[in-house]
């Protein structure tokens, strides 16, 4: 980590100034205050020694945040188990894809062990990003909690709200105002990009016949495109990955806009934002602020990371607190 923790707390302070005039929620910092005073220390010493086993684990568990938000919103649905259109695990956007499932049960089954049927696992994946991203040497921030676990895992509706590589920006824009997100939103979440790996199903488009022109993607950087090219030509299964950030891959930082910049996006949703021409009046202007503007970026990361928190958060009597983060208490 080459950012100091000061540095991280500093953000994370402006951050919470920013937050404590701009969002309003009924959820709160202190939620556990009385009821599980350690829980913060216990998820990030479980996300600590996941992320020694793997460093690529920490864009895995911020993804896992991402992708149950989009869907019913940060309910923890995404961590039931099941089968076929019923399962969010199965649907197109998580399956071989999401990933960090273990990790979650094994911080689960340590704050169950503090704090007994306490703490949701809703709550636990939002603590765990947030985690993830400062051991990354990225922000830190003040993760906003009660949030209580859905009943229900809905696969097809995970199929039509979580934002896809392929999609055009207008599309990928009106899947995020769907959720209470707006462009900006967009942009800033999607610099958490800088970390993690994709797998080569998800840009071999780009690589070879891109939209049906028999050539590759123009926009992708002429020595990317060889490199990518080698890795995924060879991949049957499309299952090779490769990193999404190749000059900081595991480093939460700014960097994914200078490459956004310089034609190195790894995924046609990344490169879109700034080289489609639907980028001139939407996204591109702050994709270029970013890249000289580490600073704001962290900050802003860390408000977009608490507004996405907030979508849709069951609260109060709704929902459950799950014992089992993989399926409901009636099971």
């Amino acid at each position: 980590m080459n950012r100091s923790c000061n540095s991280n707390a500093y953000f994370g302070l402006m951050s919470l100034f920013m937050l404590s005039v701009a969002v309003r929620s009924e959820l709160t910092p202190y939620f556990y205050m009385e009821t599980c005073p350690d829980i913060f220390r216990i998820v990030r010493t479980e996300v600590q020694n996941a992320l020694k086993n793997e460093i690529r684990m920490a864009a895995s568990l911020l993804r896992l945040h991402f992708h149950d938000c989009f869907v019913n919103g940060c309910d923890g649905s995404l961590l039931l188990d099941g089968d076929g259109e019923d399962s969010e695990k199965f649907a197109t956007p998580n399956l071989n894809s999401a990933r960090g499932f273990e990790v979650i049960d094994i911080i689960k089954s340590s704050v169950e062990s503090a704090c007994d049927g306490v703490v949701s696992c809703a709550d636990i994946l939002a603590i765990a990003a947030r985690d993830s991203v400062f051991l990354s040497g990225g922000p830190f921030w003040y993760v906003e909690l009660g949030r209580r676990d859905g009943l229900v895992s809905n696969g097809a509706l995970a199929n039509q709200t979580i934002p896809s590589p392929f999609d055009t920006l207008d599309t990928i824009i009106s899947k995020f105002n769907n959720v209470g997100l707006d462009a900006k939103d967009l942009v800033t979440l999607s610099g958490a990009h800088t970390i993690g790996r994709a797998r080569c199903t998800f840009f071999s488009n780009r690589l070879f016949n891109f939209s049906g022109t028999e050539e590759p993607d123009i926009t992708l950087e002429t020595n990317m495109l060889s490199e990518l090219q080698n890795v995924c030509q060879q991949d049957e299964d499309g299952n090779i990955t490769t990193v999404l950030d190749q000059n900081s891959a595991d480093q939460f930082d700014n960097n994914y806009f200078n490459n956004l910049l310089n034609g190195k996006g790894l995924l046609s949703s990344d490169q879109i934002l700034f080289s489609s021409d639907e980028a001139t009046a939407t996204t591109k202007s702050l994709v270029q602020y970013y890249s000289y503007n580490e600073r704001f970026f962290l900050m802003d990361f860390a408000y977009a990371m608490i507004k996405m928190g907030n979508i849709n958060p069951l609260t109060g009597f709704d929902g459950e607190i799950r014992k089992n983060c993989r399926v409901v208490n009636s099971e």
